[in-house]
């Protein structure tokens, strides 16, 4: 099982809406506002790295209210 955090930027006042898309995709366990120079971290699960980056590319970054991310994969 693989653990990622993603840091994202979003459009101001679009945090509420951007979480709910988050919620839906597949592997999002966990999605926090958080304060600083990030607005969300979104915490996915998977079973091998490779899902982890087609998450991200396929769905993460499609959503039009993200304008950019940082990816963190925990070391196991």
């Amino acid at each position: 099982m693989s653990t990622t955090y993603i840091l994202i930027n979003c459009e101001a006042g679009t945090e509420q809406e951007t979480i709910g898309k988050l919620n839906k995709l597949s592997g999002v366990v966990e999605v926090s506002e958080v304060n600083g120079i990030y607005d969300l971290v979104v915490r996915v699960y998977s079973d091998a790295v490779e899902n982890v980056k087609q998450t991200i590319t396929r769905n993460i970054r499609t959503i039009n209210t993200i304008r950019s991310t940082m990816t963190l994969i925990v070391i196991e």
